[in-house]
This record gives structure tokens, C-alpha cells and sequence, in this order.
């Protein structure tokens, strides 16, 4: 009769598991750690632009009476959008919501800045902007700039703008592309957000640039 004591099965499997059972702690410590600090393994809302290009540098009239470079905010991320002050509800809308996403991200939105350029040059003058954008937010900045100014910056980033004609005492509105464009620290497009982005889903994405 053999005098060896036959040592339970799950007690000789337990010296090799324990190196996987560490790392497996270790995975779900760094996940936590990442989504606990806001980040995420990429964006999640805003469609990426897999081969980012440097975004071209333009230089139009603040709502604050001085000229502003797009590459005067190279270290921070903007939000460039196109839109103008009597748009009826998708420009109203998309501002209201970057606000929100702005109080969302607390601290760190002194280092996004939204610039909208106005699409609408023959009405929205720096004084017309300056009471509009502050309405929203008065970290907002309102661009303006002469027709072939604007024209030359919208085309450059795939904007349309047409104005339409109406009934209405305004007599036309401006049909236009109603996307938000993010422009990370280097100075690159990096995420086009559609209409309707939700305000936590900007800040989200917003947080993760902000963190690379």
C-alpha cells in the first residue's frame, strides 16, 4: 500500500491559476480606474476621422471686436460649428447643448472653446453675435467675416450653407450643415459630432481628447 497522501485536485490547480487570477484583478483594476477617471478606450459618439488632417488656420472678426486665429487656441481643443442667430432651433439647440456638456466637464472646460462662425454675414454683425452667443454662454465666441471669408473656411471643412427664401418677416433662412466639429490640442479634426448629440455624450468624448 502506497504511503503518499493524495493531495486534492483543486489544490494542485491553485499554484498555476494564481499568476491569471492576479492578472485578472489587474484588468479589472486599470478598467476602473479609466472609466472612474472619465476616459474611455476611444470616443464613443462623435465619428472619428481615422486619417485626421491639420485644420486649416483662418482668421475672422470676434463678437468681442478683435481678430481671432483658429491657431490661438492650439494646446486646448475647440469646437468649431457653423450656424447663425436667427436660425429657429437646430443652432439654439446645438448651443444649448454644448453649454450643458461645458458644465458637464466642470474644471476642464477651460480647455475647449467653442467658436461658431456665422453663415449668415449680411445680418449677424460682431454686435448681433455678441448678445447671442452670450445668451448661451459667455465663453462662446461668434466669428464673422465677409462672404468670400466664410465661404473659403466653410468649403475648406465640407460646410454647405444656402440661403432659402420665406414668407416670414425675415424673408430668408439659411439651410446649412448642422454638424459640430471637434479640433484637438495639435491643431487636428479629429471627431465630427452629428445633430442631436446628447450633452453627456459630447462631454464624454470631450473628456477622452482632453485626456490623450
Amino acid at each position: 500500500m502506497s504511503s503518499a497522501i493524495e493531495v486534492p485536485r483543486a489544490r494542485r490547480l491553485w499554484p498555476a491559476l494564481l499568476p491569471l487570477a492576479v492578472l485578472a484583478l489587474l484588468v479589472v483594476f486599470a478598467v476602473s480606474w479609466f472609466v472612474g477617471r472619465g476616459l474611455r478606450f476611444g470616443p464613443r459618439y462623435g465619428m472619428v476621422l481615422q486619417s485626421p488632417e491639420p485644420a486649416k488656420d483662418f482668421r475672422l472678426m470676434s463678437h468681442q471686436g478683435q481678430y481671432v486665429s483658429l491657431s490661438d487656441f492650439r494646446g486646448d481643443v475647440v469646437l468649431l460649428y457653423f450656424g447663425y442667430t436667427t436660425c429657429p432651433d437646430v443652432c439654439p439647440n446645438t448651443l444649448a447643448d454644448v453649454h450643458r456638456a461645458m458644465q458637464l466637464l466642470g474644471s476642464q472646460a477651460d480647455q475647449v472653446h467653442l467658436l461658431m462662425i456665422s453663415v449668415d454675414p449680411d445680418r449677424d454683425t460682431a454686435r448681433v453675435l455678441a448678445d447671442y452667443m452670450t445668451h448661451f454662454d459667455p465663453r462662446f465666441i461668434g466669428l464673422v467675416g465677409t462672404p468670400e471669408q466664410v465661404a473659403e473656411v466653410a468649403t475648406h471643412y465640407g460646410i454647405f450653407y444656402e440661403r432659402q427664401k420665406t414668407d416670414s418677416a425675415l424673408g430668408y433662412l439659411v439651410d446649412h450643415t448642422a454638424t459640430l466639429l471637434l479640433i484637438d490640442r495639435g491643431g487636428y479634426t479629429r471627431l465630427v459630432f452629428p445633430y442631436k448629440t446628447k450633452p453627456e455624450e459630447l462631454a464624454s468624448d470631450i473628456r477622452y481628447v482632453l485626456g490623450r
